[in-house]
């Protein structure tokens, strides 16, 4: 093969099932190879879009793609400012589509270009929520039929829902929730669950940051009988701190890391111990250059990966998600939304779930395809999101 530049970076914006998505394609000078990467930051999509469009995109024209690490190290200090989620994330499109061409031109799947496998498949978990707790059973024996092992459990949302919310006169607009009527009704829930469908499903729960750190202490206490897989996002990452107590007084397994965008963030709690799971969203740290490295530091002190695996991670995110999970020695359990045949459709080639497990297919690169015609019938809406104003009962500003 002789050299090849990269000849076209854009931004494909779309959303088939009403979620914002961004992916970056690369076109080289080859003609026909191309990749893509994800970049999807939902809630602030069209700033990622700009980053890539006005900054990325003349830093990259005429480079070597195949030089990937000089590039993310390049790119990551071009703004000089570093390490937030909006230019993470327009960096990870361009990385996550440098790999996808390393593939294409090796003619491997990227697996194999990582090291090749550790398993055949990876373990997925699901998500079953419901109004209460028969509810919420019922939800996730749904997914048990479908051979699904690990399900996340929640009542009502993040937060809890159906709570009786007294406000003062004038409090402001806002998803309100009652903290301690949500802690309250955690351990009820599980408590139902491991009497009704007993212990040999493993069983998860998101806090998603929604109590102050002493009640997250007594919440993974008040857990350890359920055996929980693990309790995620007890505290936001402002409150690192309180893990040590946390650690120091439960043994409920804890998982952390969705709004991680900084290495400082998650190297103390790694190299402390003071966690089991990491669970970054992979493009919102950069993207699979550094995501390889999180998951080695991982490694060497026996915490295992989680990925952030939502709606709002487009199938090429998930793929490349799923191509670590295969070939990393720590992987733990993978976050999995679904696909819809909507989604399918404009995206070829997404890995398929079988029996509890997700496969990707055997095609170079990351495997997944995009029909730009048809991403473009669904154009993204932007608007701001409602769930993240999230008001404690008196009206106070809350994390969400």
């Amino acid at each position: 093969m002789g050299e090849i530049t990269i000849r076209d970076v854009k931004t494909i914006l779309t959303a088939p099932e009403g979620i914002n998505l961004v992916v970056v394609k690369i076109e080289t000078s080859e003609p026909g190879l191309y990749g893509l990467g994800c970049a999807t930051f939902t809630q602030r999509y069209l700033t990622v879009a700009n980053a890539v469009e006005h900054y990325l995109k003349p830093f990259l024209i005429g480079k070597d793609p195949q030089r990937i690490e000089d590039i993310w190290q390049t790119a990551m200090v071009s703004s000089y400012w570093r390490n937030g989620p909006v230019l993470n994330n327009a960096l990870s499109g361009v990385d996550m589509a440098l790999w996808d061409i390393k593939g294409k031109r090796a003619g491997m799947p990227l697996y194999e270009l990582l090291g090749g496998k550790c398993r055949e498949a990876a373990a997925v978990y699901r998500h079953a929520d419901g109004r209460d707790e028969r509810e919420v059973e019922e939800n996730a024996r749904s997914f048990m039929e479908q051979g699904v092992r690990y399900v996340r459990c929640q009542l009502g949302g993040y937060g809890g829902r159906g709570q009786t919310i007294r406000s003062p006169a004038g409090a402001l607009p806002g998803a309100y929730y009652d903290p301690d009527a949500y802690a309250r009704s955690v351990p009820r829930l599980f408590d139902h669950l491991r009497a009704s469908i007993g212990f040999e499903i493993e069983l998860l729960h998101d806090v998603h940051e929604r109590v102050p750190p002493i009640e997250a202490v007594r919440l993974a206490k008040q857990l350890e009988p359920y055996r929980l897989f693990f309790l995620e996002d007890p505290l936001s990452p402002e409150q690192l701190d309180g893990f040590a107590a946390i650690r120091g007084q439960s043994a409920t397994p804890i998982a952390m890391g969705e709004l991680f965008t900084h290495p400082r963030e998650w190297t103390p709690l790694i190299s402390g111990s003071l966690i089991d799971f990491i669970r970054v969203h992979i493009s919102a740290i950069g993207g699979l250059t550094p995501a390889r490295k999180l998951a080695a530091l991982g490694e060497a002190f026996g915490v295992r990966t989680a990925w952030h695996g939502p709606g709002d991670v487009s199938p090429v995110g998930h793929a490349a998600n799923l191509h670590l999970d295969l070939c990393v020695p720590n992987f733990g359990v993978q976050e999995w939304y679904g696909f819809s045949d909507r989604i399918r459709e404009v995206f070829p080639g997404c890995p398929e779930l079988r029996d509890g497990y997700a496969y990707p297919n055997d095609k170079p690169g990351l495997g997944v395809d995009i029909d730009e015609a048809l991403a473009a019938q669904y154009p993204c809406v932007n608007r701001l999101p409602d769930w993240t104003l999230a008001r404690l009962p008196d009206g106070t500003s809350a994390r969400p």
